[in-house]
């Protein structure tokens, strides 16, 4: 019955699709863009410098300490830590996507605390840096 309406009156089925596709068209920029799922799961680095010292005084003294302090995050993935020769350490905690970076990175500075103190002076001195990353934004 109403496929027949449509049937004797082609111009009015036409005016209703366009009119379809014109308000799909439109809502398609009103859409936010928080709707989109994150596809790269956020992650968290520090970085330290021991001037001076050899890539394994690096990584036994600092990376592996910080390391080994960084267990225990529900969300994380993985961690992954290198130590160059310059004297440089970094630590990478890659998180579950959908993870907030803020709360990972909160998390992160309240365990890294508690490594300062077995951390060798020069390096207290200098600062540990925590930076974090999203890669999809």
């Amino acid at each position: 019955m109403l496929s027949r309406f449509f049937l004797d009156r082609p111009v009015f089925a036409w005016v209703i699709a366009i009119m379809l596709m014109v308000l799909g068209g439109l809502a398609i920029y009103r859409l936010p863009i928080s709707q989109y799922p994150p596809i790269a799961p956020p992650s968290i680095a520090i970085d330290s410098a021991y001037p001076g010292a050899s890539a394994e005084t690096v990584e036994n003294s600092v990376t592996q300490i910080i390391e080994q302090k960084m267990t225990g995050f529900e969300d994380m993935l993985y961690i992954s830590g290198t130590s160059d020769s310059a004297g440089a350490s970094r630590v990478e905690l890659t998180f579950r996507a959908g993870t907030d970076p803020d709360l990972a990175w909160a998390k992160v500075q309240n365990k890294l605390q508690l490594a300062m103190a077995s951390l060798p002076e020069v390096v207290q001195r200098s600062g540990v840096m925590v930076n974090k990353s999203t890669r999809n934004t």
